[in-house]
């Protein structure tokens, strides 16, 4: 329950999530395999014919920052089975540090004030782990978690946040939702698509009856407690109805992101104490990589966060050209049960991003800086997509659908949300490409070439994933 988000200085990358409202569960890797099966069988067709560069299409004001919201009922977010959510939160905004909320873990983080034998008169508070959080953090949460996110930095906290509405923790259907557990929140921030489909059906005629239910609705839209009795709320948490009056929100227009009255004090560890503890989980990751210890330790203590921003991380450098970096289920185990990964890239300036396909994967690119070109093409060998993009947009590449990316005079940053824990791609260019594995005389054959000209296809270039500027960068021609 509870809206989903991440924090940066300019910009925090991502936060992958399940849809926010089944229970959690405890996935093996077999049973993993069997979910990407599940996942496929509840798509609809991807029946891609084009494919655009997209910006949001609604936004939503607040107290304290924007929502934005890309259309989900676009064929490509579709196909993924995937909504694309951007946050922007203004200093002391609460959207939700970062802190998610495990049913059944205990409360772990103390504070050293007075305490009594009757608990409501103690003035010590006790709630669950609180994260700091960086630019260019991943944070991954899965299905049924609430969370929150506070912007205690001087500048406008930006997160991108992926649903994965097509995930089988989801029993519900393809719109999402997210089930706030305070605040007012508007109806504009839910899911359009079902009223959308019966748009398609029902036609224009019926539209304006619509309209007007929507505004009707926007108008009711309230946090989950607002739809309980008071009596009842008052009697579950022994308060009076004034109190659970108060909970309900009926009269709170703040909007999903609300301002705090004063800075935001919570239990945390100091900045040295968290670096070692994350030093210590990782080594403690590294030796139990693929063993499932229990739901305690599985989730009451499961990391949900990596950074994917620092070069010295990168899987994939090149001097000449740029870096990837990739989480996925081996580096950060929790994405096993959220059954989606990222990876982050920069070219340099005409650099290019190899060309390859997503094997068991579409692929939701975030343009997150700079310039470029990128070519994505069908099975049919037609180009789907060949256009420019810049900061703020979104396109999606589905399985098997091949991939160039060419930076522009700015370079090109991105991150991209894959919908697989341990995503993979086949490179056909470069050391360990297609071509370059396929013996001399299959090329030679295939493409009706000499063994001399297949032999340059094969061996030209010797750079892996990221390649640099050539003679040929300028697309001429000899």
């Amino acid at each position: 329950m509870g809206s989903c988000s991440l924090l940066s200085l300019t910009l925090c990358f991502l936060v992958l999530f399940n849809c926010c409202f089944a229970q959690i569960e405890q996935v093996s890797s077999r049973h993993g395999r069997q979910q990407q099966g599940q996942r496929r069988s509840q798509r609809s067709e991807c029946q891609i014919d084009r494919i655009n560069a997209l910006e949001p299409a609604r936004k939503i004001r607040s107290e304290a920052g924007v929502t934005e919201i890309w259309d989900e009922n676009d064929e490509q977010f579709q196909c993924a089975g995937v909504v694309v959510i951007r946050h922007t939160i203004n200093n002391r905004g609460l959207l939700g540090i970062h802190g998610a909320v495990f049913p059944g873990c205990p409360e772990t983080f103390q504070s050293s004030g007075n305490s009594s034998q009757d608990r409501r008169e103690s003035s010590e508070d006790q709630h669950q782990k609180v994260r700091q959080v960086r630019e260019g953090d991943v944070v991954a949460l899965p299905s049924g978690v609430a969370d929150w996110f506070y912007n205690n930095g001087d500048s406008p906290l930006v997160l991108v946040q992926l649903l994965d509405t097509s995930n089988p923790a989801n029993q519900l259907d393809q719109d999402f939702r997210e089930f706030f557990l305070a605040g007012n929140p508007r109806r504009e921030s839910q899911s359009q698509r079902s009223s959308y489909q019966r748009d398609q059906f029902e036609g224009q005629r019926g539209r304006q009856d619509e309209d007007e239910s929507r505004r009707h609705q926007q108008e009711r839209s309230r946090n989950v407690f607002s739809g309980f009795n008071e009596q009842i709320l008052a009697e579950a948490f022994n308060i009076d109805t004034k109190l659970a009056r108060r909970m309900q929100n009926e009269n709170d227009n703040r909007g999903i992101i609300v301002r705090t009255q004063h800075e935001l004090h919570v239990i945390s560890p100091r900045q040295s104490q968290e670096e070692e503890e994350r030093q210590q989980e990782s080594r403690r990751s590294t030796r139990r990589r693929h063993e499932d210890n229990g739901v305690e330790e599985t989730f009451c203590t499961a990391r949900l966060k990596i950074n994917i921003n620092d070069p010295e991380d990168a899987d994939v450098f090149n001097p000449r050209a740029g870096r990837l970096t990739t989480v996925n289920s081996l580096n950060l185990p929790i994405l096993r049960h959220v059954q989606l990964s990222a990876e982050r890239g920069v070219l340099y300036q005409n650099a290019l991003m190899s060309p390859y396909w997503n094997i068991n994967a579409h692929s939701i690119m975030y343009i997150t800086g700079g310039n470029g070109r990128i070519q994505i093409v069908g099975d049919n060998g037609q180009a789907v997509f060949d256009g420019q993009v810049r900061k703020g947009q979104v396109v999606t590449a589905p399985q098997n659908f091949a991939v160039v990316m060419k930076a522009g005079s700015q370079g090109l940053e991105w991150v991209s949300f894959k919908t697989n824990d341990n995503a993979q791609i086949s490179q056909l260019a470069g050391r360990v490409s297609t071509i370059r594995a396929l013996p001399e005389e299959v090329v030679a054959n295939s493409f009706q070439i000499s063994r001399e000209d297949a032999r340059r296809l094969k061996n030209n270039r010797d750079e892996v994933g990221v390649l640099s500027a050539s003679r040929q960068s300028q697309y001429g021609r000899d």
